[in-house]
């Protein structure tokens, strides 16, 4: 195999006695395992020519170093997504080829990994209703000092009465963790009739945690379909099929607390926003921390339009869908400007 010109340049400046040293000294070292004192005394040379040989054959390319990361951690494709889209951090999580437990694996690995991404501000805004947030606050581990004073909800009730109460056990168990006061938006997050509207928005309580959404810090983001999903289903304090499908049909790919967005991240106006009790996206915009936790082929295009419209700032996902995320069409120069 012919050598590179760039290769050729550089040995030509040294003679080949020199390079034979440098080389076997190379050997020594890295392929024997031997310290440089033995390797000096067995070439009889001095310890400082042996570190500089090691020096120079690092320099002139007969030594690489090269990084294998261990089996299920994937730091390039991370990289890529924190390069392609603007990120903070990325974290890529292995699954196997079945999505079965999807959600319980990311929580899990969320609590594992956010350990030092929650900081940077008092106030951190939770979507206590997603499933793989609940299973991340379970398994969230004591952090002392971590500056955060309050753990608010960003999205009211969704679902059944029992994923209601899990979502407030969850609540608990974030702000336990963080030595933070529990702040509860116990009010149904979808109310249709606008009468039944105003009396909930008008809850002493319900008006208090609304108004600390103009001080989150720190927002784990609920990201998911224009469609029903997770634990949810039509009609079950939540929108009707034909509301769905109509909001689809205006081009919304994506929710963010059901606050809807397009393929680019722009909002997606239509009269669903007005019978949602959640942080709005003005609100989310001015977040200075934005963490999503999810994954998953429903989620996929859900997720390619938040990252589009720098909705996230920190991504936990599954390798599957990182793969998704780096095959998808590049950001259209629109996105991100629905809101300023």
């Amino acid at each position: 195999m012919k050598r590179s010109t760039a290769t050729l340049s550089r040995v030509s400046r040294l003679d080949v006695q020199q390079m034979r040293l440098i080389t076997r000294t190379a050997r020594l070292h890295y392929l024997q395992g031997k310290r440089q004192a033995e390797i000096a005394e067995e070439m009889g040379i001095s310890q400082a020519s042996v570190s500089r040989f090691l020096s120079m054959a690092e320099e002139h390319g007969i030594v690489r170093t090269i990084v294998i990361p261990p089996e299920g951690l994937y730091p390039e494709l991370e990289e890529s997504l924190v390069e392609r889209y603007g990120l903070q951090s990325a974290y890529v999580v292995d699954i196997t080829s079945r999505e079965s437990g999807l959600e319980m694996a990311l929580g899990a690995a969320a609590a594992q990994c956010l350990a030092g991404e929650l900081k940077g501000g008092t106030v951190l805004g939770l979507t206590s209703w997603s499933t793989t947030l609940r299973e991340m606050a379970r398994q969230l581990e004591h952090r002392s000092k971590t500056g955060i004073t309050k753990v608010v909800e960003l999205l009211g009730d969704l679902g059944s009465p029992r994923l209601q109460h899990e979502a407030a056990l969850a609540t608990q168990q974030v702000a336990r963790a963080y030595d933070a006061e529990p702040v509860f938006l116990r009010t149904p997050g979808v109310i249709q009739n606008p009468e039944l509207l105003k009396l909930a928005m008008n809850d002493v309580h319900t008006a208090a945690a609304l108004k600390l959404m103009d001080s989150i810090d720190i927002a784990l983001v609920g990201v998911g379909p224009a469609d029903v999903h997770g634990p949810l289903e039509v009609g079950d304090n939540f929108f009707t099929a034909e509301q769905l499908a109509e909001v689809r049909k205006a081009g919304a790919v994506g929710q963010l607390h059901q606050r809807y967005i397009d393929a680019n991240g722009n909002p997606v106006k239509t009269d669903l926003d007005s019978k949602v009790i959640s942080i709005t996206l003005e609100q989310l915009r001015r977040v200075k921390r934005k963490i999503a936790v999810a994954g998953g082929a429903a989620k996929h295009q859900a997720l390619a339009g938040a990252l589009a419209g720098r909705w996230i700032d920190v991504l936990v996902t599954d390798v599957n869908t990182a793969n998704y995320l780096m095959a998808a069409p590049r950001p259209s120069p629109d996105a991100a400007k629905g809101i300023a």
